[in-house]
């Protein structure tokens, strides 16, 4: 990244408490072990239209300390990628982590994050992907509009999810 801000750091209560939050909460027809492989494979989230690429720079096993790097859109913002929570339980299906940008090739923002949860039902498994952001500002106006303008890109996220895993084998 040429050119870099650096991102204020966050726990996990920043995702309940963040002034824009978005949460995805969908059922997906495959196994949790299958969703989990797929949101922590290599260059995951190619499904997405608004994603252009997401990389680890990590080595695998992936955990607490994992780092990537992610380019949205059509490539105009990339950021790095600090994961600081990591949960798996694979023999009760229950999966989960959580990632704060450390840096960001664009000004303007103060926290962001995104942790991601999978969880066993009756058919498939649920996935919650709550994406939370602040701003450096504490101007209403921006902030209120910030949540309406990208919840169009949230919805883009949510379809390209539910579609990419609608075409998956649901045993594998």
């Amino acid at each position: 990244m040429a050119r870099s801000y650096p991102l204020e750091t966050f726990d996990l209560d920043f995702f309940d408490e963040a002034p824009v939050r978005h949460v995805i909460d969908v059922r997906l027809p495959v196994t949790p072990q299958r969703a989990w492989a797929e949101f922590t494979r290599q260059h995951t989230l190619d499904w997405c239209r608004a994603i252009k690429t997401i990389e680890f720079t990590s080595p695998a096993p992936y955990g607490p300390g994992t780092t990537r790097k992610a380019v949205l859109g059509p490539g105009y913002v990339t950021l790095e990628e600090h994961f600081f929570d990591w949960t798996e339980n694979a023999d009760e299906g229950h999966y989960r982590n959580g990632f704060r940008v450390e840096r960001a090739n664009v000004p303007g923002i103060r926290r962001f994050g995104e942790a991601t949860e999978i969880s066993p039902t009756d058919a498939g498994c649920r996935l919650r992907w709550t994406f939370a952001l602040e701003l450096p500002t504490t101007s209403r106006a921006v902030t209120a509009f910030s949540g309406p303008a990208s919840s169009t890109v949230y919805k883009t996220i949510e379809a390209d999810t539910l579609k990419y895993f609608a075409h998956l084998d649901p045993a594998q």
